[in-house]
């Protein structure tokens, strides 16, 4: 016969094992896409591990391009895009796809002088660097915009996303509707073919290319410039101001926009005296019908959370929360996902 202590010992592992096989399983949802706004989903999907402890988010940040190809292949639970999907790419969803817009910010120029310079430019000299016809920093085209500034006679080492990206297509439609020659020769898209320049993976790739290499410039969304302190330049915009990137300046792009009932919308260049002009919303790529009646309501719950609760976290992170008017539009679609 057992001892006492030992028959307690004995029962407590029983009753342990019993509550290890009838608790429930986390399920795991898996999305994959942009890398515009993965620092706040990554913010969203632990915080809601707290509210919903029985779901897990594994989210890849991989591209606005694979992300895309990923939902419309159905090896992920959802997408995410910062460019909206074509008519030609929507038309090969097995089924109805929708956008759902979740948060705005900036694409920004950031670059490597010496210095402590702050750079104003505008269009036409993004473009013209962009499309290798500026070539030396100082050019007058940048110097007359920045008399103030002893800019090096150095070459300028352009670097762009080498991957399909979200962050890619604002900054191509920005320089599509700015100027005629970019939008004659290259035009927009998640991929372009790049006139000059080295390529970086992810806006990770981009800011840790632009960080290293002496005299180059790129762009990233906001917050990988803050992440790795580097310069960032105040962009004129359509009414002639030279803006900073920031929260308040990509909220009066945003309130600009005309945005239709499948929320596919552009916002660069907006009108607006302190309206920041390379801005751009990022969408989740999700369903209509969802084939896993569990995963689709787990899913549906957590896009409910992200418009209500989530919205609030995206300030911290240099992102701007939808307004309410297009928030309230959101969640009664997401009230129409079938699951």
């Amino acid at each position: 016969m057992l001892p006492i202590k030992s028959k307690w010992i004995a029962l407590l592992g029983a009753l342990s094992a019993l509550s290890a096989t009838c608790a429930p399983a986390q399920m795991l949802i898996n999305g994959a896409g942009a890398t515009f706004p993965f620092p706040i989903y990554s913010k969203w999907f632990n915080e809601y591990a707290k509210v919903d402890p029985s779901v897990r988010f594994n989210y890849q940040s991989i591209g606005s391009g694979g992300g895309q190809k990923q939902i419309l292949s159905e090896t992920v639970d959802f997408g995410a895009s910062d460019g909206p999907m074509s008519d030609d790419n929507l038309a090969k969803a097995p089924r109805t796809l929708w956008h759902f817009p979740t948060v705005a910010g900036a694409d920004v120029i950031t670059y490597n002088i010496p210095g402590d310079a702050k750079l104003k430019i505008d269009g036409a000299t993004i473009a013209g660097i962009f499309l290798g016809k500026i070539v030396k920093w100082n050019d007058p085209a940048i110097a007359g915009q920045n008399p103030d500034l002893k800019l090096p006679d150095a070459d300028i080492v352009v670097v762009h996303r080498s991957d399909g990206s979200g962050t890619t297509y604002i900054f191509t439609d920005y320089l599509s509707n700015v100027s005629a020659d970019w939008k004659a020769k290259v035009g927009k898209g998640t991929s372009v073919s790049w006139p000059t320049g080295i390529g970086g993976k992810g806006n990770e790739g981009v800011s840790g290319q632009v960080k290293q290499v002496p005299g180059s410039i790129g762009y990233v969304e906001l917050v990988y410039a803050k992440q790795n302190k580097l310069p960032y330049a105040d962009v004129k915009n359509s009414s002639g101001n030279y803006v900073t990137p920031s929260i308040e300046s990509v909220t009066e792009a945003l309130a600009a926009a005309d945005i239709p009932a499948d929320f596919r919308f552009s916002m660069v260049n907006p009108p607006g005296a302190t309206a920041y002009p390379i801005a751009g919303t990022t969408w989740l790529l999700v369903y209509a019908e969802q084939k896993d009646h569990a995963k689709g309501e787990k899913l549906v719950q957590f896009l409910k959370w992200a418009y209500s609760d989530g919205e609030k976290l995206a300030p911290a992170l240099d992102y701007a929360p939808l307004p309410d008017a297009l928030i309230k539009r959101a969640l009664e679609k997401v009230q129409s996902i079938k699951y």
